[in-house]
């Protein structure tokens, strides 16, 4: 291992399907609703959580797709407007636009916003969904397809050269870009399915994975880095959770216990029924942590899965005092997470606990060795 002082990179997430002091349930085929105290969506309110995500040191917020939620482009090209130095992670979907398109979109945000753009590719695990927005493949077609997107995209983002290319879902014939984006955005990828960590490590800058416990989610970083090593590349490691952090654990673990205790018996037997139906590996994994009941939910010390009962996509929260939590957080440093993509209920307020609380003890933890070297393309 090669030495590094290089601290962890924090995210923020913005809640454009509504936030709320109870878990906002829903995602992956389940129906989306707050338990309580809905805060709706509107751009006065997501604006204050990307202020508040810039004020704390946030690198970026995670600006998510779907039915559920508002568009990610048009609201971080807005927000963009109100903040000076935090970035967008822009989640969007390879079926939904074509690649020159994308590529397009992404030059012209980092032109508007002085390079503060990064992506996140969503392959989409439900077909249901899928069809939404007019895309009928199968889970598979839409890996292939999401390998070939990023094909175009990265020719694109890399030369001023036209180009013909021709793949079993797309075809561009002379594509090319008046200028090529500066800088090249960071291209953020997750899913657990083969498929999925074959194209993380041919294209992924960063490997985003759900939070599962540290040595499980080591078992992913492994898998990926072998497979990006085949093809002479390294790739960051990025993970997603939720985070309760209080001046003492008590505190943290009673607004746990309270956040568990607003989920109605039926709610959650309504949305595991929900979830249990999805297609994606990923949420599979999430749903294994929590086992559908509200016993025996600290699945890790400090690593807590009731978010998951309800919730699709990410499940699990860090709960601890700031030092707990901070020290969870180097447990995932070192096992090989550079990135942590984080969020609380509400996300305005945990932003500022997680800020003032948690980034000022990780900043003093001393450094371990890695060997986390930049994705090269």
């Amino acid at each position: 291992m090669s030495t590094s002082t290089n601290q962890p990179t924090f995210h923020w997430f913005l809640p454009t399907s509504g936030d709320s002091r109870g878990i906002v349930s829903g995602g992956h085929g389940a129906a989306v609703e707050g338990t309580d105290r809905t805060r709706e969506p509107s751009a006065g309110y997501l604006r204050q959580v990307a202020q508040a995500a810039e004020a704390n040191g946030f690198e970026s917020v995670l600006t998510p797709t779907g039915l559920w939620c508002q568009d990610s482009w048009v609201m971080a090209a807005a927000l963009s407007q109100h903040t000076e130095r935090l970035k967008f992670l822009v989640a969007f979907r390879p079926g939904s636009v074509s690649p020159t398109l994308a590529a397009q979109m992404a030059t012209t945000f980092q032109t508007i916003t002085d390079g503060r753009l990064h992506v996140n590719i969503v392959t989409g695990g439900e077909s249901s969904e899928q069809r939404a927005f007019g895309d009928f493949l199968g889970k598979d077609a839409r890996y292939a397809r999401t390998g070939e997107f990023l094909d175009v995209v990265s020719r694109l983002w890399d030369c001023e050269d036209s180009f013909d290319y021709r793949g079993e879902h797309l075809v561009v014939e002379q594509a090319r870009l008046s200028r090529t984006p500066t800088p090249r955005p960071e291209v953020f990828f997750g899913g657990s399915s083969p498929a999925a960590l074959e194209i993380a490590a041919r294209h992924a800058d960063v490997y985003l994975t759900w939070g599962e416990p540290p040595a499980q989610a080591k078992e992913k970083i492994d898998r990926v880095r072998e497979l990006a090593a085949r093809q002479g590349r390294t790739v960051r490691f990025g993970i997603r959770l939720h985070t309760i952090s209080r001046d003492t654990s008590a505190e943290a673990w009673a607004v746990a216990e309270g956040l568990l205790k607003r989920i109605p018996a039926e709610l959650i037997e309504r949305q595991q029924d929900a979830l249990r139906r999805s297609e994606s590996e990923g949420q599979r994994r999430m749903l294994a942590l929590n086992g559908g009941t509200t016993a025996d939910l600290e699945i890790h010390p400090g690593l807590w899965a009731g978010v998951g009962l309800v919730r699709g996509g990410a499940g699990t929260s860090l709960v601890g005092s700031h030092a707990e939590v901070a020290d969870l957080i180097r447990q995932y440093r070192d096992v090989g997470f550079d990135d942590f993509v984080l969020s609380g209920y509400p996300c305005l307020e945990e932003a500022y606990w997680f800020g003032e609380g948690v980034r000022p003890r990780v900043e003093a933890l001393p450094t371990e060795e890695h060997s986390h070297d930049r994705a090269v393309s």
